[in-house]
């Protein structure tokens, strides 16, 4: 016995009545869709969502009373699971993302074929996100920069963390100097004085320590020095 799909329900909220007659319309010729309410500023499509628990709103931006957005924002407090999507003239209009940022899961734009109306408004109902690339990018672009790691050691110079990286790589005094051109003795005292600052007692210490901060990590399998002085 086959199972017919309910139809997926539309709430349209658009201030033109042409539009939203014509959009109407449109979704009425279309299997397994079911337009359930209209409205015609934000605030009308919040109640009229609240009263027909539709699947997915088809929200035009601009409106009086509350615009789209902001609509969007309200509806993904009051219903989590009713799926918004956007109707816009321009593909790349700033206001698509900032829609997107407020919950939209995707946009449409006007005049779009029966075809792309039908396979975008399944997506979104069934929980997926349909946007074109330029609109990812942008939406990427307002995204917050994840934060820096901060530097291990920050008491360290830079000279230092780079001792204490070859020493935790396994390095002898003599394979740091030769590595970073300097002194064995020079190497020595800037081992005393990493020493002091991370609060060990030696080089074994002080390797283990650095590897539990990234440090080290290209180890070599000889294992490392670990005498008790620098």
């Amino acid at each position: 016995m086959t199972t017919t799909a309910p139809p997926i329900r539309v709430l349209i909220a658009d201030d033109h009545p042409v539009v939203r007659r014509g959009m109407c319309a449109l979704l009425a010729s279309l299997d397994g869709v079911e337009v359930v309410a209209e409205a015609a500023t934000g605030q009308e499509a919040l109640r009229e969502a609240q009263l027909s628990r539709p699947d997915v709103v088809l929200m035009d931006i601009q409106m009086p009373a509350m615009d789209g957005v902001e609509a969007t924002r309200r509806l993904g407090t009051l219903l989590p699971d009713v799926a918004v999507l956007v109707v816009t003239m321009y593909e790349d209009d700033e206001t698509v993302v900032s829609a997107m940022r407020a919950g939209a899961r995707g946009y449409l734009l006007k005049g779009a074929q029966q075809e792309d109306i039908l396979t975008t408004l399944r997506a979104v109902a069934a929980g997926q996100f349909v946007m074109g690339r330029s609109v990812a990018a942008r939406l990427l672009g307002h995204l917050d920069p994840a934060p820096a790691r901060p530097a291990a050691f920050p008491d360290l110079t830079a000279r230092e963390r780079e001792v204490l990286d070859l020493v935790a790589r396994g390095h002898s005094n003599s394979d740091v100097a030769a590595e970073l051109a300097m002194a064995a003795k020079t190497v020595a005292n800037h081992l005393s004085t990493i020493f002091v600052k991370l609060g060990v007692s030696g080089r074994t210490e002080a390797v283990i320590l650095a590897r539990e901060q990234g440090l080290g990590v290209e180890a070599a399998d000889g294992g490392t020095a670990a005498s008790a002085g620098p």
